[in-house]
């Protein structure tokens, strides 16, 4: 992990669950994936992760992302709020902060949701 990233969460990034069909989640799974699904439940955070997730490049600056509809210092809390869930990852490049969406976190609550055949 280079020095220049920051905001790294502390949740565990493996895939926490079977498909909830096949078994209760334990209270502890609970939780944990509750705090990713109530980073995303905020419009304006699933608007900022949906234009991360579609950038071209795989990543995407601040500034490229930022016209939602609030001022900057909202967009920086909502881009901490799923920094501090999971769901993004970030670095810091010059003046700049590029974010990524994390994988293992949104395939795990692709996971949890999928269906049993």
């Amino acid at each position: 992990m280079s020095k220049s990233q920051i905001g790294e969460t502390s949740l565990t990034a493996s895939p926490c669950c079977q498909p909830i069909t096949s078994a209760a989640l334990s209270e502890a799974d609970a939780e944990h994936m509750a705090s990713m699904f109530k980073a995303l439940a905020d419009p304006v955070r699933l608007r900022l992760f949906s234009r991360v997730a579609s950038h071209p490049a795989g990543e995407a600056c601040v500034c490229d992302i930022s016209d939602v509809g609030v001022s900057q210092p909202t967009v920086s809390h909502h881009l901490k709020k799923l920094r501090e869930a999971g769901l993004l990852t970030s670095e810091r490049r010059g003046t700049w902060v590029y974010y990524r969406i994390a994988p293992q976190p949104v395939a795990a609550m692709s996971a949890l949701l999928a269906l049993r055949s």
